[in-house]
């Protein structure tokens, strides 16, 4: 493939990215968005997203062409439609069952432009894989009446603490830049073992890289590409509270780099061992909280902070984190 003919595509699907759906959110939650290849031996759309959809009931498939529930933005497909290649199409899908996760999310601050919550361990920021409703962003959808909600930045799903959305979709790119652009001050602590033979402060550079399939982020050689400044706040009975400033964004960067410093942290269950976790076991949260964010307002110009208000549980009752959910 020529690299004018690579653009071309790249550019065609940065357009159909910026298409709009057809289909409102329900419930908070935003239709599936599926794009058809530029060719294919189908002859219609059904057949089509029988291959493409395996796990659903082909008759179920039936259905929603029969109820003109999977739209283009031409109008909905029907039964007999033809196969178009590259076509954005969307449908809602069945969602899967999930546990209710038994954690409010306290708002920490709401304007015109912005809203910044205190995010509960084990609840996901964005639908993904078997979490969909029990998300801080179809929660707050649906509990405020804010479809246009997004998030500026995500926190991993065992994280606590202040999380940035944005109400308002024209913003999005604006406060999204801050975060990619590392113009957040962002400062978290973290529970781990105290090691009295670790030199602090320290700054930890190395490449993290995530791959497809793979669970847990690895450190390979390699141009650098997270950085994390690791300060260590107080100590007792072999427990240390550590603070992290990490100046970039990778896939689980702060537990990589306290995991590769001989101090992984209190509750992970990922370094330095997967451990798969039961659904509904709320017991051990992961010790790692976002403590605070600091910008200057794309928008107003203003500097902001935002400061959690949660405390990790094993610092304040070591009893009740090892035998219990958070408080």
């Amino acid at each position: 493939m020529s690299s004018r003919t690579g653009r071309g595509r790249a550019a065609r699907r940065r357009a159909a990215g910026r298409e709009t759906s057809p289909l409102p959110s329900r419930d908070g939650l935003d239709p599936a968005r599926l794009r058809t290849p530029p060719d294919g031996a189908w002859t219609t759309m059904r057949e089509h997203l029988a291959d493409r959809l395996p796990r659903v009931d082909p008759a179920r498939i039936d259905a929603m062409l029969a109820a003109g529930e999977i739209v283009t933005t031409a109008g909905p497909l029907g039964p007999a439609s033809p196969f178009t290649p590259s076509t954005t199409l969307w449908l809602h899908r069945e969602e899967p069952d999930e546990v209710t996760v038994p954690f409010p999310v306290e708002v920490l601050h709401s304007d015109d432009d912005v809203l910044v919550v205190d995010k509960p361990h084990f609840l996901a920021t964005i639908p993904r894989g078997s979490h969909v409703r029990q998300t801080v962003l179809v929660r707050l959808r649906h509990e405020l009446g804010l479809p246009g909600l997004s998030p500026a930045h995500r926190l991993d799903r065992p994280t606590a603490g202040v999380l940035l959305l944005v109400k308002r979709p024209d913003l999005r790119g604006a406060y999204q830049t801050l975060f990619a652009d590392g113009l957040v001050r962002k400062t978290y602590e973290a529970l781990a073992p105290y090691d009295p033979s670790l030199d602090l402060p320290r700054t930890v550079v190395s490449r993290i890289m995530k791959r497809p399939g793979v669970f847990a982020a690895r450190t390979e050689p390699g141009p650098p590409n997270a950085e994390t400044r690791i300060e260590l706040d107080t100590h007792r009975d072999g427990l240390a509270r550590y603070r992290l400033h990490p100046r970039t964004g990778r896939t689980h960067q702060l537990r990589v780099h306290l995991n590769e410093l001989g101090v992984p942290i209190l509750g992970d269950d990922v370094y330095p061992e997967l451990c798969r976790r039961p659904d509904g076991d709320f017991t051990r949260p992961l010790q790692l909280l976002s403590r605070s964010l600091e910008f200057d307002d794309p928008v107003s110009g203003v500097r902001r902070r935002f400061d959690s208000r949660r405390t990790l549980q094993a610092w304040d009752n070591p009893a009740g984190w090892a035998g219990g959910p958070p408080a």
